[in-house]
Formats: structure tokens, sequence, C-alpha cells
């Protein structure tokens, strides 16, 4: 079948033409089901499927997007800044992701997710499970459960694994037990074996139920960091480099983020990089917490076009997801204000400057 596919390190679609991921996180119908809301879901939609149909869709071309990206919402935060897994471990809650079916109704190019390991830096109880046999039957059952409902479908791009997964170290002090009270070049010697298992055994059994579609990988923390033995262990089996980053939005931040993606593109053997999730804010009505450098939401606009600027004149760059969709209490930004209406001093400019990036594209691939 016709499937998204990599030639000459260039993401392209089943028709084979250059295609530049431009998608949207985190859609999940409770965002507007919370107490402050629910009347508006309730009058405007009603019904997921209409949801996904006349909102999430409708919004996502109306903006220029063309892919709807990575459908888990961050979900059990109130009031306050809760995403720091930079210090003490925290344990945030997630939303489940849209089931085949639904992914497959949008009808616009899309990404599925498994949860490989329980090892997100944003887990407060990480299980850092050995990769024996019962991982090998764990991997089996989630290509099963997950592979073979999109083995056919020509709208799917690829599936990701792991959320910002804590290869080392975990803010809880939790690792796999085979690192425990090494040395530093025994640990990152391990460290490579244990990742390449842990590649290896999942990509295998994704190729079994679906040969055809592209394996994204793991959404390493930027960040934080990526460990150069899990990029060199990755390199065999995973066909793009997936990476969330949150920069600074100065130039100076800008720079720095296309040089650490330049250099893990390096240490990844060269593979095309999609940022899984990218994102700034500033402080909103339901958020005023949530400050930044940014002034505004035409700010936010105007970070958004120069951040892309940036990366699009980067040949290993094959596009970015965009964080996220309907603000909520927990993340505190979004597209859209908590009641449903889109920040239309961001949102407005966005389809002009998406549209531009895929035509720059095209032109230079």
């Amino acid at each position: 079948m016709s499937a998204f596919a990599i030639r000459d390190g260039t993401l392209v679609d089943p028709a084979g033409q250059p295609f530049l991921t431009l998608g949207v996180n985190h859609a999940d119908e409770t965002n507007l089901k919370y107490p402050h809301n629910i009347e508006i879901w309730r009058r405007r939609y009603g019904s997921r499927d209409r949801w996904i149909t006349d909102g999430v869709v409708a919004d996502l071309r109306g903006w220029g997007f063309n892919t709807l990206g990575w459908t888990q919402e961050y979900v059990s935060g109130g009031w306050g800044e809760a995403l720091d897994w930079f210090g003490d471990p925290i344990d945030l809650y997630h939303s489940a992701p849209w089931p085949a079916a639904d992914l497959r109704r949008a009808g616009i190019p899309y990404v599925a997710q498994m949860r490989v390991q329980e090892i997100e830096d944003w887990n407060g109880y990480p299980a850092f499970r050995p990769m024996g046999e019962d991982f090998a039957g764990w991997c089996e059952y989630l290509a099963r459960a997950i592979a073979e409902p999109h083995a056919d479908s020509e709208n799917l791009i690829g599936y990701f694994l792991v959320d910002i997964p804590a290869w080392l170290p975990h803010a809880s002090g939790a690792d796999f037990a085979e690192l425990r009270g090494l040395d530093p070049a025994d640990r990152d010697r391990k460290l490579y074996d244990v990742a390449s298992r842990y590649y290896e055994t999942i990509v295998t059994a994704i190729r079994r139920y679906d040969p055809d579609h592209l394996v994204l990988g793991d959404r390493y923390n930027g960040n934080k960091g990526i460990p150069e033995p899990v990029l060199r262990a990755m390199q065999p089996f995973v066909d793009v480099l997936s990476v969330q980053y949150f920069n600074e939005p100065t130039d100076e931040g800008r720079r720095q983020m296309r040089d650490d993606l330049a250099r893990w593109h390096e240490q990844s053997g060269g593979k095309p990089v999609v940022v899984a999730d990218v994102g700034n804010w500033t402080p909103t009505e339901l958020n005023p917490h949530r400050t930044s450098p940014i002034p505004d939401q035409a700010g936010r606009a105007a970070d958004y076009a120069a951040t892309l600027d940036v990366l699009c004149a980067e040949p290993w760059f094959a596009g970015w997801h965009w964080c996220s969709y309907v603000e909520n209490t927990g993340r505190g930004w979004g597209l859209k204000d908590p009641w449903d209406e889109p920040y239309r001093d961001f949102t407005d400019p966005l389809a002009d400057i998406n549209r531009r990036a895929e035509a720059a594209y095209r032109e230079e691939t």
C-alpha cells in the first residue's frame, strides 16, 4: 500500500510528495467539559463525532495545520504551575489517546501512540521493567492492539512510542536495574544494550503487523537532553528523530534549539527531525500565573513564525506539532481559550504562516 515514507532524508506523503508535518497536540474533548464550560460543549457540539469534525478538524484546516498530533492531554492539574520535571518527582495524569476509529474518521494525516514503558519524565511512579520474555509479549500485544487497526490507513504517518522517556536520569531516582552502580563508561555501554533491546523488540513487533508505516520513536525531552547511547541504539530501528523542545522566545533561544536538534540529528545517524511537542504561552484569564517573555497572543504568533522560520531553513527538519488545542486549568495554554474561542490574535495569522512554510519546504526539497 502507499504510505508516508522517508526518501533521501525527506518525509514524503503517500503520493511521494514532500510533506512538512504541521500538527496540533492534546485535542481532548474533556477540556470542554469542566464546570466553567460544559454548557458550551453541550450547545456547540453535543457529541464526540460532531466535536471531531466541526471542532478539531475544521479548526486545524482553517489554521493551516495538516496533521492531528499526539492526542493525550494533561488533565490532573489545578491552579498553579505543575509542569516541572526538573525538580521533585511529580505525577501528571493524562487522558487516554484517541481510539483508532476516531483517528481514521478525522480524515486527515495523523499519528498513533504506544506507551511501551511507563518511564515518562512526568510520571511520578515510573516502572522501569526488565526487557525479557514478558516485555516481548507486551510489545506483541501493543502491536496487535494498536498497529494492526492502522495497518491499511493512508492517513497514518507513523507510531510514536514513549512521551519524554527518562532514559537517564528520572527525577524520582528510578532507572533500569541493569544500570545501577556502574561507572560512567560502563553505564553508557549498558544503556546502549538496554535501549537496543527496547527498540528492536517493539519495532520488530510493529513491523510484524504493519510493515509499511513509519516508526517515529520516542518523543525525547530535548530540554533535558538526550543520552548519546540511546540515539545510537535507535538508529537501526526508528525512522525519525522525534524531540519535544520548548525554546526561549528569543533569537538566542531559537538558535540554541536549532543547534541542539542539529547535534542530535547527527548523533542519530542523520534521521529527519520532527519536533513532536513545541509551544509558547502568555498570561490568560483562566491562567494569569502562566507568565513568559511573550506579552500577549499576538506575541505568540510572532514567536511561532520566527521559530518556524529558523527550523525550516534546516534540511533535516520534517515538521512540528504544536502544544496545544484548548486551554485547560492544568496545562494553561492553547490555541483556543477555555470557552472554545480561538485566540484570534494568535490563530488568524497561522494559516498564512503554515502555508508559506509548506511551500518553502516543497521548493527546497
